[in-house]
């Protein structure tokens, strides 16, 4: 990608999380991001389809970097989820301003959905004998959605509080 394509790029991204963080997905308009970042709407649509488009794009970046964000992802079993799960909120903690931003309102179960979904495409990559197992398929859904909802619902509790309970439920 040339220079001139990322600082459109990174220029759409900024102007669309800075609405993004005052107001709703379906209030946002591609006129007004345009006016804030400062290009023309036929380069908006020649980057994203539309407004939605531009959204599923961060959320899926935002998703794969709080996955990246997970030290030895690929070196976890079924044995050690505690580790996983431990893990896994220190990751949504370092994300925090994003996932606020980017899964408030209706997005926010949104991403506990992506995320099963990312986590089980790893796990089944490493054990693929799993992925036909409705108890393995179904104790991963209950340990990330639960996960996730236990960590939103309570980020008011301090974070070691939080990760020594969760660790023992695990």
């Amino acid at each position: 990608m040339d220079i001139r394509k990322e600082k459109t790029e990174k220029a759409i991204k900024n102007a669309f999380m800075e609405l993004r963080s005052k107001k709703s997905l379906e209030k946002i308009t591609v006129k007004e991001l345009c006016s804030l970042a400062c290009i023309n709407k036929s380069t908006f649509y020649s980057h994203y389809e539309d407004i939605y488009a531009l959204s599923e794009a961060l959320e899926t970046e935002t998703v794969a970097s709080v996955l990246r964000s997970i030290p030895h992802a690929q070196e976890y079993s079924f044995e050690n989820l505690n580790v996983v799960a431990k893990e896994l909120c220190l990751a949504f903690v370092s994300h925090l301003s994003l996932i606020q931003i980017l899964f408030s309102g209706r997005g926010h179960s949104y991403l506990a959905d992506k995320l099963e979904t990312e986590i089980k495409k790893t796990v089944f990559e490493k054990y693929p004998e799993y992925k036909d197992d409705v108890e393995k398929n179904i104790w991963l859904s209950y340990c990330i959605h639960g996960l996730y909802f236990a960590y939103w619902n309570n980020r008011d509790v301090d974070i070691e509080t939080l990760l020594d309970v969760i660790e023992k439920i695990v």
